[in-house]
């Protein structure tokens, strides 16, 4: 009975930001029921668990959430159970997540956030590959070193499934900015940031950094007027391509 009641109180603790009720309410319902008291027979204490799991349950409006352990939750998971849910961070899957809940890329809240790097944040640092610039007071991340080629970063779902992807991505141009560079995934095949997906490296969108805004050399963007550069079939139309000045960019 003690092992029960403990696996109820643990799922308590967990849960208590998905129920309408506090964890001390909850709590309460353990603490005022029968079962502490020895001189109830073991049927009777019983009853008094089911009874209580039975509302837990009643309360969760949705047992997926309740049984996390054993699948697990999104955002949109809470979202869909408890359609008033805030943003902010749940505890679910034994970590915190940050759910947005509102709106974004012009669908619906229930968003599981997977990466998120803001440098205006002081208390924020770069990830590994990638190494800080202060340029007239603006913060950033860059890749480290001089010369061409690629730094990436995993950002792992852990395991939680999902059919879209929203994000925003800030970018500055400094130096010579190369545009479309090849057409293998595997190398540098743009100058900008390019977000992937799968071990089989899925493109799923570019955003590229051009040389100028007003000339047609190969490394501006596709869009520039008499501009001849296309960019890699993988790509296709998932890209968003500008340059920051319309004369030689500053070193």
């Amino acid at each position: 009975i003690q092992d029960t009641i403990n696996s109820i109180i643990q799922q308590i603790m967990v849960h208590a930001n998905n129920t309408n009720r506090s964890t001390d309410e909850l709590l309460q319902l353990l603490n005022t029921s029968l079962i502490k008291d020895i001189s109830i027979p073991t049927a009777a204490a019983f009853n008094d668990v089911l009874l209580i799991v039975n509302e837990l349950l009643e309360i969760q409006n949705g047992s997926s959430l309740f049984n996390s352990a054993i699948q697990l939750v999104s955002c949109k998971d809470i979202k869909t159970a408890h359609p008033n849910s805030p943003s902010g961070y749940y505890y679910v899957n034994s970590r915190n997540i940050y759910c947005n809940m509102g709106e974004l890329c012009g669908q619906d809240g229930g968003w599981t956030r997977i990466a998120y790097l803001d440098m205006t944040d002081i208390t924020q640092n770069c990830p590994s590959g990638l190494e800080e610039l202060i340029d007239g007071g603006i913060r950033v991340c860059r890749r480290e070193g001089n010369s061409a080629g690629c730094r990436s970063n995993i950002f792992e779902t852990n395991g939680i499934s999902y059919s879209q992807i929203c994000g925003k991505v800030v970018g500055y141009q400094k130096g010579t900015t190369d545009g479309v560079e090849s057409n293998n995934i595997n190398s540098a095949y743009i100058d900008g940031v390019s977000i992937i997906r799968g071990s089989a490296r899925q493109h799923v969108w570019s955003y590229i950094a051009g040389h100028q805004s007003n000339i047609n050399s190969v490394r501006t963007c596709p869009c520039n007027t008499g501009a001849t550069s296309t960019v890699p079939s993988f790509v296709g139309e998932h890209y968003y391509c500008e340059s920051g000045t319309n004369s030689t960019p500053s070193k």
